[in-house]
C-alpha cells in the first residue's frame, strides 16, 4: 500500500485544482465569467450585500468602501471583483500580493489610479511586510509617505492620492494582519456552491462554449465539480472534448463518467491525491488522528499544498474531521472508499 501512495503523482495541478491556471486565462474560459450581478450564480448573501453597499454609494455619489473577499480558491472572488468595478462603472487594475515586492512597485500603481478606481490585489495575505505598511494610510487617508536621504539629513513628503477603492482576496485571512485586515470596510466570506447552483452555471457555461448537455449530464457534473464553478468549467471543457471525439458530441451522464474515469475523478470529486489522504490516515494511523506534517511526509507533499488545495473540500463534505489532536478520517471516507473501519 506504501508504494502505491507514494507513486502516484500530483493532482495539485490537474483538472480539478481550485488554483487558477493557465488555461482558466484563456479567451474561451474567461468568456464563461459573467460581468453583471444578475448573471452570476450562488453567493446569495455576499451578492446582496455588496448590491446595497453599490446602489447605495451611486446614490451618495461616492466611491465604495474598501472590500475584502475570503474563501477557497476557485469560487469567485476575482469575478465578483469584475462585476463590482462593471457595476460601478470604473476601471479595474488587477495584481496579487506576490508581485509585489518593493514599496516602489505598490506606488507606482497607486499613483496611477484615478477616483473611484478599483485595485484588486490577489493573495493578499502574501504581500511582504514591509509593502503592506505602505498600504496603512493609503486605504485610511488615501496618501503614502516619501523618506528622502538618510540620517539627520532625512525627509518626508506626503504625496496625496486620489480616492481608489482597494478590493483584497485571500485564501488564509487568519495570515492578514489586524491593521490591515481593520481597515476593510467590508468583508465577506465566500462558500462552496451546492449542486444545483452548479448545475445552473454548467448549463449557462454549455450554451456559451455551444455544447449540448442533458440534464442527467449537467447533474453528474456539478457532483464531481467539488462545489467549485471553476473546476465546473474545466471539467466541462475536458468532457466536452470527450464526447466530440468518442460519441455524438452531446455530454451526457455516461459521457462524464468515462471522460472523468481517464482523469482519475471518481463520482465525489475526488482525485488520486484526496484519495491517497484518506488511505494514508486510514491505513498508514489507523484513522487519526495524525498532524499535517505526519501526512504530508508520508505523501511526499508540500503541507500547504494539503492545506490549501486538499483538505478544504474534505472537511467541507465530512469525509476528515480536523481534532485538537490531528486530523481523523470519518465514517463516510471509510464507505466511500470501501474500506472497514479498525476497531
Amino acid at each position: 500500500m506504501a508504494d502505491d501512495i507514494l507513486s502516484f503523482s500530483s493532482d495539485t495541478k490537474g483538472v480539478v485544482s481550485p488554483a487558477a491556471t493557465p488555461e482558466d486565462k484563456m479567451p474561451d474560459m474567461v468568456s464563461l465569467r459573467p460581468v453583471r450581478f444578475e448573471d452570476y450564480v450562488g453567493q446569495t448573501d455576499t451578492v446582496e450585500t455588496l448590491k446595497i453597499a453599490i446602489q447605495a454609494a451611486r446614490l451618495r455619489n461616492e466611491p465604495l468602501e474598501h472590500i475584502l473577499l475570503h474563501g477557497p480558491p476557485g469560487l469567485g472572488k476575482t469575478t465578483i471583483c469584475h462585476i463590482i468595478a462593471n457595476e460601478m462603472g470604473k476601471e479595474l487594475t488587477v495584481t496579487s500580493g506576490p508581485t509585489l515586492e518593493k514599496g516602489g512597485d505598490l506606488m507606482g500603481i497607486l499613483t496611477n489610479l484615478s477616483d473611484g478606481e478599483f485595485l484588486f490585489i490577489d493573495e493578499i495575505h502574501r504581500i511582504p511586510k514591509v509593502v503592506e505598511e505602505f498600504l496603512y494610510p493609503a486605504m485610511e487617508d488615501f496618501a503614502v509617505d516619501f523618506v528622502f536621504d538618510k540620517g539627520i539629513h532625512a525627509r518626508s513628503h506626503r504625496y496625496r492620492l486620489r480616492r481608489f477603492v482597494l478590493v483584497g482576496a485571500t485564501t488564509r485571512v487568519g495570515l492578514l494582519s489586524s491593521p490591515l485586515r481593520d481597515r476593510f470596510g467590508l468583508f465577506r466570506t465566500l462558500d462552496f456552491y451546492a449542486i444545483e447552483e452548479l448545475v445552473v452555471i454548467i448549463r449557462r457555461s454549455a450554451q456559451l462554449l455551444e455544447t449540448r448537455i442533458s440534464e442527467d449530464g449537467a447533474l453528474a457534473l456539478a457532483r464531481r465539480s467539488r462545489g467549485t464553478p471553476r473546476i465546473a468549467n474545466r471539467l466541462l471543457k475536458r468532457v466536452r472534448d470527450f464526447s466530440q471525439v468518442r460519441s455524438d458530441g452531446r455530454v451526457t451522464k455516461d459521457t462524464v463518467q468515462a471522460a472523468l474515469a481517464l482523469e482519475g475523478i471518481d463520482r465525489l470529486g475526488l482525485t488520486r491525491l484526496d484519495r491517497n489522504y484518506l488511505t494514508t490516515i486510514i491505513d498508514f494511523y489507523k484513522g487519526g488522528p495524525v498532524g499535517i506534517e505526519a501526512i504530508a511526509a508520508t505523501l511526499q507533499e508540500e503541507t500547504d499544498t494539503l492545506v490549501d488545495v486538499v483538505e478544504p473540500f474534505l472537511l467541507k463534505t465530512g469525509l476528515v474531521l480536523r481534532t485538537s489532536s490531528g486530523r481523523k478520517a470519518a465514517d463516510t471516507a471509510y464507505r466511500h472508499l470501501n474500506l472497514i473501519p479498525s476497531e
